[in-house]
């Protein structure tokens, strides 16, 4: 099959330092070719996990009680018991990333599933020995090109489901849903694809939250149907701090088709511009309030990472 050519919000520049990286596993750092989990594992067998995702900036995990937050109320919510405190998970990250060098410019993607089950059935009673942790922490730096070019998105069948169905506030790794969302979008020749609400309003992409910005104002979908992210709230925070007028509301591709500016957030790509959905240009090409977004959300980092450095003993 050839190389991936279109762009994606999690595009990153190679680095071949990631070949030779580290990983935990169950409380062992190990080389990635030795990083195994039991393929009687839930999570493997049906995805009955949750997973997190943080960046690393100057030796600081940004927002890491935000993430853990709802890393540990997603765990609730499915009975799942980590086995792991957050300042054990803060622990065993930071010794993950100095086994590996690491610093900054970092994308760690936390797992955690029910673990090895006895049998290969569904019952969570029959996952018996504990939790699987794995910790991949990768040296991610996303590629300038996206904030020049932007994302392309196409409108998808797939919808956000409704919360009785799998709520999308789950981080779960049963990500069907999405991975099916993907591939309708890259089949209309799109990056990535714009999901519906189950009531026909823009919801989400597959990977990303979505903002559009329409006469000044920044707008985003009421955050019933979607991931509840951490780069989002951050973002609207900032727009509420800062005079920037921002909505959770309900509205259509209608509006999203008229929008003068659409950006796409994610603790990976931070904000992403979006320059078409379904083949429409989005407004001229000039994103001034994205940009200005993005100044104060560097800010914010920069903040953070003082802060956090601060409390550093």
């Amino acid at each position: 099959m050839a190389d991936r050519l279109k762009p994606s919000t999690h595009d990153a520049d190679e680095d071949a330092r990631n070949r030779d990286i580290k990983i935990y596993v169950n409380g062992e750092i190990v080389h990635r070719d030795a990083a195994k989990v039991s393929v009687y594992d839930s999570g493997f067998m049906l995805g009955d996990g949750m997973w997190e995702g943080m960046r690393l900036y100057d030796g600081v995990w940004a927002f890491f009680d935000a993430h853990m937050d709802r890393f540990f109320n997603s765990c609730k919510a499915v009975s799942l018991d980590p086995g792991m405190s957050k300042d054990q998970m803060l622990d065993a990250l930071n010794r993950t990333a100095e086994a590996n060098g690491m610093t900054t410019d970092v994308h760690c993607r936390l797992m955690v599933t029910r673990g090895v089950k006895a049998k290969p059935f569904q019952h969570p009673a029959l996952s018996r020995s504990g939790p699987t942790v794995v910790m991949i922490l990768e040296h991610s730096k996303p590629v300038d090109r996206l904030q020049s070019q932007g994302i392309r998105l196409a409108t998808v069948p797939q919808v956000r489901g409704l919360p009785m169905s799998q709520d999308a506030k789950y981080n779960s790794h049963s990500k069907l849903n999405c991975v099916i969302a993907c591939l309708q979008a890259e089949q209309a020749g799109a990056d990535e694809g714009l999901m519906l609400d189950p009531h026909g309003f823009v919801n989400t992409t597959n990977a990303c939250n979505f903002f559009i910005v329409r006469r000044g104002a920044v707008w985003t979908s009421t955050g019933d149907y979607c991931m509840n992210g951490v780069t989002r709230q951050k973002v609207i925070d900032l727009c509420r701090a800062n005079d920037i007028p921002v909505f959770e509301k309900n509205y259509s591709l209608y509006e999203a088709y008229g929008a003068d500016e659409a950006f796409l957030t994610g603790t990976f790509g931070a904000q992403t511009p979006v320059a078409e959905i379904d083949g429409k240009p989005i407004g001229t090409g000039a994103r001034p309030v994205t940009a200005r977004i993005q100044a104060l959300y560097k800010d914010l980092i920069k903040a953070e990472i003082a802060r956090a450095q601060l409390q550093t003993p």
